[in-house]
């Protein structure tokens, strides 16, 4: 696939900045006819993936990430909570899919997995939540090989590791760990067989450049991650980055539709921040290539809007949720 949507084209691993600042500056319009080229020929079109997100452990995370409500660092409104026990992770679950949800994510406060009964409880939950038919997918910080393994082996579907934005703003935004920390990760994952879905964040005062940099660093990734969350910063009360302008919803448009064409076949998620954003703005996201959105009233311990605000949405556009796979295997118990 080339930077200018040419469908002829194999899918490529060697952007360069230029040409990604070029496709991304593009007139609006001619971005947009590019991506849905793109989208139309890779993807059903007209479905969304519906996703639900649960904290399943909150706040007392030691990274001093910016934007983030949950670091020990900062003092924000959220409220530590310890890890929740499988019976609620499979209610919450439960009710996720008879909303419709196809994917179940996972959210634990951690800087890193450490075994231990917290990660053999995370074990099960992934177990029970993969027989339930729903894929499962977690984000619980650094993993080594070793707990990547374990993951697979309980039916993990997907792992979420955001690299958040560029390797050179990156260190404007974190200090408590390293760019090439969050790779390792995704190596592990990428070694283990799970599938990686791995996006960033706009609006924590990058440049242009540093967003495709960011998005040049996923589509070098050989093959691209699965799924791509494109993130507008949610500002929270507390944090360092709490007083940042708002993102400007025709830049969120531009980071999808140019991820969607330098990632083809990728499931492009329109998650954080969309309660700031108009109908209208969220089905100009749908229509630039997202084709997957978190569904619920929650996203971790920032707002969302509620599945019928979101199924309200998708009616009106003529969209419809996309049905869940047939024929996953149920992992056995240990």
């Amino acid at each position: 696939m080339s930077a200018d949507g040419s469908l002829a084209s194999p899918l490529r691993h060697d952007f360069q900045l230029a040409e990604v600042r070029a496709l991304h500056d593009l007139p609006l319009f001619e971005l947009l006819d590019r991506a849905r080229q793109v989208h139309r020929a890779n993807h059903p079109d007209g479905q969304v993936q519906l996703c639900t997100l649960l904290s399943v452990k909150t706040g007392g995370c030691p990274e001093d990430c910016g934007y983030c409500s949950q670091s020990s660092h900062h003092k924000t409104p959220v409220k530590p909570q310890a890890l929740l026990k499988v019976d609620e992770v499979v209610a919450a679950a439960r009710r996720a899919k008879e909303q419709g949800a196809t994917r179940f994510c996972m959210g634990a406060a951690w800087r890193e997995v450490k075994d231990g009964p917290a990660f053999d409880r995370v074990i099960d939950m992934v177990r029970e939540v993969k027989g339930m038919g729903l894929e499962a997918c977690v984000t619980l910080g650094m993993l080594n090989p070793e707990q990547a393994r374990r993951l697979k082996e309980a039916g993990l579907d997907a792992y979420n590791h955001n690299l958040d934005t560029s390797r050179e703003h990156y260190k404007s935004i974190i200090s408590t760990r390293k760019f090439d920390d969050r790779l390792n990760t995704l190596r592990n994952v990428r070694d283990a067989g799970i599938t990686v879905c791995s996006g960033g964040i706009i609006g924590l005062g990058e440049s242009i450049d540093d967003r495709c940099r960011m998005l040049i660093e996923l589509a070098n990734m050989d093959p691209h991650p699965e799924s791509v969350p494109v993130n507008a910063l949610t500002r929270v009360e507390g944090t360092p980055l709490a007083e940042m302008p708002p993102v400007e919803p025709l830049e969120l448009v531009r980071m999808i539709a140019t991820a969607r064409i330098l990632m083809p076949r990728s499931k492009v998620r329109l998650s954080a921040g969309r309660t700031e954003l108009s109908r209208e703005a969220q089905l100009l996201c749908l229509f630039a290539g997202a084709n997957s959105i978190f569904y619920g009233d929650r996203l971790l311990t920032t707002p969302n809007p509620d599945s019928d605000a979101d199924s309200d949405l998708l009616r009106a556009a003529g969209l419809s949720a996309e049905p869940p796979k047939s024929g996953a295997a149920v992992p056995a118990a240990e």
